[in-house]
């Protein structure tokens, strides 16, 4: 299951984390339509963010994790954030078995 987190500093939103994989075995083509669809869109945000905007980013890609910590977010790089989460949000509406998503903030400190 993949699990969606978004981050939060004093400033407001500042990131986000995903962890895990949608697919529950290589034969779960639901799954693996969803996994695509969430790194799709995480790719997407973080690519903006940083190529696009050109806000500064500490990123964190390995197997099954990807963490976006902006440094200093811009009014466009939260306006990008808002609109992962509002995609993400739906995308766990309609494939709940597959993505865990709150819809909260993690507070970072870092």
């Amino acid at each position: 299951m993949t699990t969606v987190r978004f981050l939060a500093d004093r400033q407001g939103l500042c990131g986000f984390a995903i962890s895990g994989h949608s697919s529950f075995d290589g034969d779960d083509e639901e799954g693996r339509l969803v996994c695509a669809a969430v790194s799709s869109a995480a790719y997407m945000a973080a690519n903006t963010i940083t190529e696009v905007v050109g806000d500064k980013a500490d990123i964190t890609i390995d197997d099954a994790v990807m963490r976006v910590k902006v440094v200093c977010p811009s009014a466009a790089t939260v306006t990008v954030l808002k609109g992962l989460r509002l995609h993400l949000q739906a995308l766990s509406e309609q494939y709940d078995k597959h993505i865990t998503f709150d819809g909260g903030v993690t507070d970072v400190k870092d």
